[in-house]
């Protein structure tokens, strides 16, 4: 009996209830994969390549390195939908939220650019005003104008109370601009220079030729009843000639634009003094007067002095009531 059992236990047939038996030819090759394996190792520990250092070392980081790189581009990935998708929503808010502070940037911009130049033409009205306090003339501000191509008019918000009458001629610190045709008790309707119906007496400032300067009904003048011998030149200025009995004299009316011969009179295009078509503010002269007003060599000299210089919007002069 203990012969068959000696027999067992060296066949490695012999098993504990708690394992299994492993055949001895088998554990023989484990133990010298393992014996081998640990030698490799030690080797490894022992000799080194280059700089690189131990051989165990350029073996164990060439392991890792796909771990690594496979993790590194998973991150990237992670991150790029990050930022691409769910970040992108916090970005939209931010994006509306700053379109909202631009439009309310350039909303403020272009108010303080219109009382910049609503500054900018009270100035001028008070200086034009400053060199002429002898002449009577009140100011008014343009509160309405007519909508049709027909008729050429404004309304002032000046009337009656006012001391305005019908007839009385209207101009600003750049020369003519019509007359009151209707008067009531607290406004006035103007007839521009422009319209089909209107006309003052004028001359052209360097030959003295008088002519009456009528509209059209478009944005240029026109001068009649100029003789076809008479010489007239391209860029001459025209002034009113007090003949009409409503304009005082020497009131800027324009500028020849073009002239072409006629029978018996010339073709005389004439452009306004006064800008016609973006009327603000005007005075209404309550006499005959002579006024004066600023010379062209002056305005362009006071024009360019004033350019350069960015002032900020400031109140209107409370001397002033346009």
């Amino acid at each position: 009996m203990r012969w068959w059992l000696f027999l067992k236990a060296d066949s490695g047939l012999l098993k504990s209830p708690d394992m299994v038996a492993i055949p001895s030819r088998h554990r023989s090759l484990a133990l010298l994969a393992g014996v081998l394996l640990a030698q490799i190792l030690m080797l490894a520990v022992q000799i080194k390549r280059d700089s690189r250092g131990r051989l165990i070392r350029v073996w164990a980081v060439s392991t890792v390195t796909p771990f690594e790189r496979a993790g590194a581009w998973g991150v990237v990935k992670v991150r790029g939908v990050w930022r691409h998708y769910f970040a992108l929503q916090g970005t939209s808010r931010e994006n509306e939220a700053l379109r909202t502070e631009n439009d309310a940037l350039k909303l403020s911009i272009s108010q303080l650019q219109s009382k910049a130049a609503e500054a900018d033409r009270l100035g001028a009205l008070l200086n034009f005003k400053t060199s002429n306090e002898k002449v009577a003339m009140v100011g008014a501000r343009v509160i309405g104008a007519s909508a049709g191509t027909a008729s050429r008019t404004i309304e002032i918000d000046r009337g009656e109370r006012d001391g305005i009458h019908r007839n009385q001629p209207v101009i600003t610190p750049d020369g003519a601009v019509g007359k009151v045709i209707e008067v009531y008790r607290d406004s006035a309707q103007v007839l521009l220079l422009t319209d089909k119906d209107s006309g003052v007496g004028a001359m052209l400032v360097e030959s003295r030729i008088q002519g009456p300067v009528g509209g059209t009904g478009e944005p240029m003048l026109t001068m009649k009843y100029v003789a076809a011998d008479d010489t007239v030149s391209v860029g001459e200025k025209i002034v009113t000639s007090g003949m009409d009995k409503i304009f005082p004299r020497d009131v800027p009316v324009g500028t020849v634009l073009e002239v072409k011969p006629g029978t018996p009179f010339k073709q005389i295009r004439v452009r306004p003094a006064a800008n016609l078509d973006r009327l603000e503010e005007v005075f209404v002269l309550l006499t005959q007067e002579p006024v004066e007003f600023q010379k062209e060599a002056e305005a362009q000299s006071t024009q360019a002095q004033s350019a350069p210089a960015e002032t900020p919007a400031t109140a209107p002069p409370a001397a002033v009531k346009p």
